[in-house]
């Protein structure tokens, strides 16, 4: 892996956003198929965390304020 590409964008679990609002967003912000996103989706319930998609931080960026902007906790990791 490229040390440019060794961040994730990491979306937490909360109590305040349904499944369906995240699928929507996972699948709108990060090209998620729905099939991926609720795979996802299903994994931040049960795990209280997920990378959701891997890459340099100034791809990821844009990505996770979006997510961010619908009320979704997410963060950057290195």
């Amino acid at each position: 892996m490229e040390p440019t590409e060794a961040h994730a964008l990491i979306v937490w679990n909360d109590e305040v956003n349904t499944f369906d609002h995240v699928i929507e967003a996972l699948i709108e912000i990060c090209d998620h198929s729905p099939e991926q996103a609720e795979q996802c989706a299903m994994i931040i319930h049960m795990k209280g965390k997920y990378a959701v998609k891997n890459g340099s931080f100034e791809a990821l960026r844009p990505c996770c304020e979006a997510l961010i902007d619908r009320g979704i906790n997410a963060t950057i990791g290195g």
